[in-house]
């Protein structure tokens, strides 16, 4: 990670969107923001987390003592709403001089919307076609690898009825490439159970055809999903930001039908979320998954992907009688202020390495009805239920490696919860131990960073408009 050298006179800016869209919810309660300077960030953590706050963390050169607290944005005392994330800035102990700490910027002002605009960062610069093919999960069992529409010149379209009309007149083999440079402005939905209420949105079908890239061009946003379904093999959906759907729809949907079984499949930086509201009539699914991969889909590698504000965010396996979909790959996806289901797993094998789960509140990984899942690398902070097996009748297995948590001893410091696990909980990683070993070797070559570098450094390259960045860390070791 490239360090920051701060000084008095630097100034961070630090955008905090706070949710306050419908007339249904009450107003949240204001909290102040506590002194934490010269603590341990590890301790930090706890007294903003005890506050109602959530919390996240930037090195910084200073010459306070290594992983002590240099500042905190917002600064001590500022009053803000309960939940807001407070940027906690903490020292590498290498700096020279007192004048080396951050200045906070005054107190953010809470957003009408809990949505960001419809124009993300500036898209990548590298075309479809001469990107890596290597997604570094199971769709890379492929041979060549995952290639999607490969050098095929591509195809602009607006709106979905222009990218399902291309698809539409494809073959069906010899490689498509579609350009999405359409834009949608979230800010526009001011009231977000009114958007869940509406009739089903528009789903854009890939079905039966194979070698295809959809990639969202730079300022592009949409408001309406993707389906990839049949013998669909090869296919690569990337930069793409999608939220707030209207009616109950994925925002990317995998699934198998009775015209054969998607398979090799690439979802990669891509920004996903709705609102993580309970709209009236709604229950605890105000919106559908962001990501559901079932009915026979194999060989799916999910990466980079920023999933955030959001209830239930994906399922792997439509229900407790679909055990065929198997080998998923997750890997450096940024979680953020998500409630279920990072994933929740039917059966299968699953590799789960890398990722950075930031807010859940109510459950992380899900593995049940027998399923198997690698979980390695991955850095768990204000998380309930991280790990757990629950709400289907068969038990799944779970192998723990080099993530943040090494035993129970650290979930006070990272703020991990857990709930009674009882009636249909059937099990809970509190002792955080493996409980089976993933019963097969991983096909493909993955290198594993360290948590702590998935902490700082992953939220600046995952999801859309952010150049196909990956993560730069030492490997672990």
């Amino acid at each position: 990670m490239r360090k920051r050298h701060f000084s008095l006179a630097v100034a961070l800016a630090l955008a905090v969107a706070i949710s306050a869209p419908s007339t249904a919810m009450a107003a949240p309660d204001n909290v102040t923001v506590p002194s934490v300077v010269g603590q341990q960030k590890s301790a930090a953590r706890v007294a903003l987390q005890a506050d109602g706050l959530k919390s996240a963390n930037k090195m910084v050169t200073s010459s306070l003592p290594a992983e002590s607290v240099v500042a905190t944005d917002p600064a001590a005392g500022t009053i803000v709403p309960a939940g807001t994330q407070v940027l906690v800035y903490w020292s590498d102990g290498k700096g020279t001089s007192a004048t080396s700490s951050p200045t906070p910027t005054s107190s953010p002002t809470p957003a009408s919307s809990p949505t960001p605009t419809s124009s993300p960062a500036p898209a990548p610069t590298a075309s479809a076609g001469s990107a890596a093919t290597k997604s570094g999960g199971y769709a890379d069992t492929r041979e060549g690898g995952v290639t999607g529409g490969g050098n095929a010149g591509p195809i602009t379209v607006r709106t979905a009825s222009e990218m399902q009309a291309a698809i539409d007149r494809y073959d069906g083999a010899s490689g498509l490439v579609i350009r999405y440079t359409g834009t949608f402005d979230f800010g526009s939905i001011s009231d977000v159970c009114a958007q869940w209420q509406k009739p089903a949105g528009t789903i854009v079908s890939i079905k039966g055809k194979s070698n295809v890239t959809i990639e969202g061009a730079s300022g592009s946003a949409a408001n309406f999903g993707l389906n990839v379904a049949g013998n669909s093999q090869n296919i690569i959906i990337r930069n793409m930001t999608i939220g707030l759907l209207p009616g109950s729809i994925d925002a990317i949907g995998i699934e198998g039908t009775s015209s054969g079984k998607p398979a090799d499949i690439w979802v990669d930086h891509n920004t996903l979320f709705s609102a993580l509201v309970k709209c009236s009539g709604a229950g605890d699914l105000s919106f559908d998954g962001l990501l559901d991969v079932k009915r026979g889909a194999h060989d799916v590698t999910v990466s980079y992907n920023h999933i955030h504000d959001h209830t239930k965010v994906g399922l792997v396996g439509a229900s407790d009688s679909d055990l065929s979909t198997t080998h998923l790959t997750f890997h450096h996806n940024y979680y953020e202020n998500v409630g279920a289901r990072t994933p929740l797993q039917r059966s299968g094998r699953a590799h789960v390495y890398n990722n950075l789960y930031s807010g859940v509140s109510t459950s992380g990984i899900n593995v049940r009805m027998g399923g198997y899942a690698l979980i390695e690398g991955n850095h768990f902070e204000n998380a309930t239920n991280p790990v757990t097996s629950r709400d289907s009748p068969k038990v799944g297995y779970w192998e723990l490696n080099g993530n943040n948590i090494t035993s129970p001893s650290d979930f006070a410091t990272y703020g991990i919860k857990w709930g009674s696990c009882s009636g249909t909980c059937l099990k809970n990683a509190t002792d955080w131990k493996t409980t089976a070993q993933f019963p097969e070797a991983i096909p493909y070559a993955y290198v594993l960073a360290k948590p702590g570098c998935v902490e700082q450094s992953l939220p600046a390259v995952a999801g859309a408009g952010k150049g196909l960045a990956t993560l730069s860390c030492a490997p672990a070791q």
